[in-house]
């Protein structure tokens, strides 16, 4: 019995990394209100985002923004990485609708899903502008010229642009970049985009900065948002984004940027019997930006603590524990900022308790230009002592807010009490690793041969080469 337990457990280990190893769609809930999104989602565990084809379409829907969000998980020394793409649908109006079965490409993987209904009820919503067409002409056939047509230039209103959120960063702080590209309606068929993805690669090298930690979102669809600019309907691509936290006093610097496009010159008497444009080339260029970078106030971790608008949410697995019996206590950090930078805070452990390396957890949301999110740090504490003990009086984590200029502190609130005797000569017991290691207490401890697995392999072959004999046999007797 026991060859065979040991088998199975080397199957599972060399199986083990295949399975870690996840792709899956998750849907929307139904039913939810006009005003808010239905959405799509891609996860991924433990691997990047490669490649992915769109999102589908759905009947009586508009897709609207995407974002993404990275949660990581580390416990017992081991991540996880859990990466979500989410798509959102804004609804046209009221009523019953059918996500209808659909497939998506994801790293070369295909996931199938076989849709849903969708209901939406009623709220008020404001009525969609209506998209103006151009009227249709008509021209007689007689007066239809039949020499070459001549193309002339029309202006363009179009520009590209570098967009910041803020005109000046502390160290540390985050700063929204966005590359833009604005077109207006009326001159959709003046422009189209050149060889966008070998200029994109050229663009992005411009804009990266090299003294920053830098947070990009990810999108693969360059889609057009409608806007209006000093009063005029114009379409806005966006070409690139991403938080930038600065890691010193080097100010940020945007050079003069350049996309190509391709410019159609148009007829000046248009013809049905030939081309009413001409193909040319523009190039448009974005002005250079320069982002001063400020220095904390003094302070004596000014060099090393983190930057942001955070808040503290903690619990303890127990609020009445047993001397030499763990428990866990959680300590997870709120809000929004560079969430990488966050290191667990050191505790200033009392005689009475042991306080364990922190297993880490992250979770990180970036839309609407915000990288938000948590980070938990779970502390395995093992008593030995009995009394009152407050978490406040051992641990404590200092941060600057930008919003208020000013430094801050999170300090726990949340107390323990430790009941039994005074365990200084008891055994070590183990960690509050959760429900697995509970197994070790019932594993036979007993010493194994080094050479146990070439007894294995041998014992294997042999039963092998007896079920050959016995298929032979009786393939030969039939």
């Amino acid at each position: 019995m026991r060859l065979f337990v040991l088998l199975f457990l080397l199957c599972v280990a060399f199986a083990g990394p295949a399975w870690a190893q996840q792709i899956s769609l998750e849907l929307g809930k139904s039913p939810l209100p006009l005003n808010q999104y239905y959405t799509i989602s891609v996860k991924l565990q433990d691997q990047q985002l490669e490649e992915y084809t769109p999102f589908p379409e759905i009947e009586g829907f508009k897709k609207s923004n995407k974002y993404s969000s990275t949660k990581t998980i580390i416990t017992g020394g081991k991540t996880t990485t859990i990466l979500t793409i989410t798509q959102n649908y804004a609804a046209l109006e009221e009523g019953e609708y059918v996500l209808k079965p659909f497939s998506m490409q994801v790293n070369g993987k295909t996931l199938k899903s076989r849709g849903m209904p969708i209901e939406v009820t009623p709220m008020q919503l404001n009525t969609p502008q209506q998209l103006n067409m151009p009227d249709l002409l008509a021209e007689d056939e007689d007066s239809i010229a039949a020499d070459e047509p001549e193309f002339i230039d029309k202006e363009d209103n179009a520009f590209l642009t570098v967009y910041t959120d803020k005109k000046e960063v502390f160290v540390g702080e985050g700063i929204n970049v966005v590359l833009y590209f604005y077109l207006a309606e009326t001159d959709q068929r003046l422009l189209d985009f050149y060889d966008f993805a070998n200029q994109l690669t050229g663009i992005m090298r411009q804009l990266k900065q090299p003294n920053t930690w830098e947070e990009t979102f990810d999108f693969t669809e360059i889609t057009p948002e409608n806007v209006i600019v000093q009063g005029e309907p114009y379409l806005r691509f966006k070409l690139y984004e991403a938080v930038l936290y600065p890691l010193n006093l080097e100010p940020l610097r945007f050079p003069q940027l350049k996309l190509q496009m391709i410019k159609y010159r148009v007829a000046k008497n248009p013809s049905l019997l030939a081309e009413d444009r001409q193909e040319g080339y523009k190039i448009f260029y974005s002005r250079e930006r320069v982002i001063p970078v400020k220095e904390l106030p003094p302070h004596p971790l000014r060099d090393v603590v983190p930057v942001g608008n955070y808040s503290l949410t903690e619990s303890l697995s127990k609020k009445r524990v047993a001397a030499n019996k763990s428990f866990t206590y959680l300590f997870e950090v709120n809000g929004e900022g560079n969430l990488a930078a966050i290191m667990p805070p050191a505790p200033e452990v009392p005689p009475g308790l042991e306080f364990y390396p922190p297993d880490v957890r992250q979770d990180v949301t970036k839309r609407s230009g915000r990288v938000m999110g948590s980070k938990t740090f779970a502390y395995a504490v093992l008593p030995r002592e009995p009394g009152q003990y407050n978490m406040g009086n051992m641990l404590h984590w200092i941060y600057f807010n930008p919003t208020t200029a000013a430094y801050d502190t999170l300090r726990p609130s949340l107390q323990v009490r430790i009941t039994g005797a005074r365990g200084s000569d008891a055994l070590v017991l183990t960690r509050d690793l959760g429900s697995f290691y509970n197994i070790i207490e019932n594993e036979d401890n007993t010493l194994v041969d080094v050479h146990f697995f070439d007894t294995i392999k041998r014992y294997t072959n042999i039963i092998l080469l007896v079920l050959l004999l016995i298929t032979a046999f009786v393939f030969l007797k039939k």
